[in-house]
């Protein structure tokens, strides 16, 4: 009788959270959990992944525990139990591992990290055009690609939806997705079990490579060297990497053959979201949860949370919550008072111009402020224009057609072009890096 109780206990969950979640949000996070065992002290639920576990315990931790069996400390009494992967075939030793064997479904791949769920903007249209390329043309287009920006921006995201997009029109490609932390583990794993030739053979048999903060591979040279080897091997086979970062190749302390390595192919920067993209982030996060937020208060909650689309989806979870269980509408007194913390670490401490850029980059570069405006194509004045576009678009949090305006009426495209231009050259011009930090650090003071 009491495990009927319980099961009907999470029907009537079941009912009551469909009731007030979008289907989008239902369907992505609630229906693909399965009721396995129901006891009168706990319930077993079965997820696709963790991060169907951390969404539900994240957002219905306490609607959980008016319907399930508590334990002493009031939580919800249930035992999750992960859907059993398609096991890794790395026991064969000789010969490549069949497409019939790849691991498809050893992927932690985050559900709502797709394409369709990416917001686009001028910050990341460049690296979202080229995951896209990437995911349709495996080894064919950019290889490896290298995605490299702040942390929160997005970078996973991309990641895994290439992951997402691969699995689902390339059905035949062997796949793996992978932490740089957890690729460390798994090399001490098997040197401990001394199956590492095994685990070579796994990696350097795969026709795409996802790998998440590379950055965690510095200073530890063994693991570099082994990662190295398993990232030549594939290169060598045109099969894909993309791998993630929160710098460019150049400024990790990784070795010179490493980082020439992740240089080979395209390297690509996310930046920051403009004011526009970040209201449109918070309004798509905001509807997958089943919630509308007018356009004065995501316009509200963007200016005051600006470079972490991260912070912007925990801003979003907190209203979602505040909502759940409050019948007043949100104003903007009332998402203050709720994000307030928020708020307090992410307010500029000086707000930066136009005009602050252009005064400091004629300084440095020993040109006039009306020539930066101007139509000179002079080398040294071109190039001088060119920094202070790119300044403007890292430190200023306004849209680029507003930007580019501020420049003598030039458009976006010009402000975009002068960005990556100047992106791409810091990384090998050592002068022209050290002017840049120089004219930061002048603006910033």
């Amino acid at each position: 009788m009491l495990e009927c109780e319980v099961k009907s206990g999470w029907a009537q969950f079941i009912e009551f959270i469909e009731a007030r979640c979008s289907s989008a949000e239902f369907e992505n996070w609630i229906a693909p959990i399965r009721l396995i065992e129901s006891a009168h002290e706990e319930t077993t639920l079965e997820v696709p992944n963790v991060f169907v576990q951390e969404y539900l315990l994240g957002n219905f931790k306490e609607v959980l525990a008016d319907f399930l069996p508590l334990r002493a400390s009031g939580d919800p009494a249930i035992r999750f139990v992960v859907a059993h992967p398609i096991p890794r075939n790395t026991s064969s030793l000789t010969g490549p591992i069949e497409p019939d064997d790849a691991p498809l479904t050893d992927l932690k791949l985050n559900p709502l990290y797709t394409f369709d769920h990416f917001i686009e903007g001028p910050s990341n249209q460049f690296v979202k055009s080229a995951a896209v390329g990437v995911a349709a043309r495996p080894g064919k287009s950019y290889n490896p690609l290298f995605i490299h920006g702040g942390v929160g921006l997005g970078k996973t995201h991309l990641l895994h939806s290439i992951g997402h997009y691969v699995l689902e029109n390339h059905k035949k490609l062997r796949v793996q997705s992978i932490t740089t932390e957890a690729f460390i583990n798994d090399i001490v794993d098997n040197l401990r079990l001394k199956s590492i030739d095994k685990m070579k053979r796994f990696y350097r048999n795969l026709d795409v490579l996802l790998v998440d903060d590379i950055q965690f591979l510095q200073n530890r040279l063994n693991f570099e060297e082994e990662f190295c080897n398993t990232f030549e091997t594939l290169l060598n086979q045109n099969k894909q990497i993309i791998i993630t970062s929160d710098k460019a190749p150049g400024q990790l302390k990784l070795s010179e053959r490493m980082i020439a390595r992740m240089e080979w192919g395209l390297v690509a920067h996310m930046g920051v979201p403009d004011l526009e993209t970040r209201v449109a982030i918070i309004k798509h996060k905001s509807e997958l949860r089943g919630m509308s937020i007018s356009n004065q208060i995501a316009f509200f909650i963007a200016e005051h949370i600006y470079n972490n689309v991260r912070q912007i989806e925990g801003a979003v979870n907190r209203l979602c919550a505040h909502s759940r269980f409050a019948a007043s509408n949100l104003n903007e007194e009332i998402v203050e008072r709720i994000l307030s913390e928020m708020f307090q670490t992410t307010t500029p401490h000086k707000r930066i111009s136009v005009e602050n850029i252009l005064k400091s980059v004629a300084a440095v570069f020993e040109v006039r402020i009306s020539e930066l405006k101007g139509e000179s194509r002079h080398k040294e004045i071109a190039l001088a224009r060119q920094v202070a576009m790119y300044l403007a678009k890292e430190m200023i949090d306004d849209s680029l057609m507003k930007i580019a305006a501020s420049f003598g009426g030039k458009t976006h495209s010009t402000l975009l072009h002068a960005w990556k231009k100047v992106s791409d050259q810091i990384q090998v011009n050592e002068m022209l890096r050290r002017q840049v930090q120089m004219v930061r650090r002048n603006i910033e003071t």
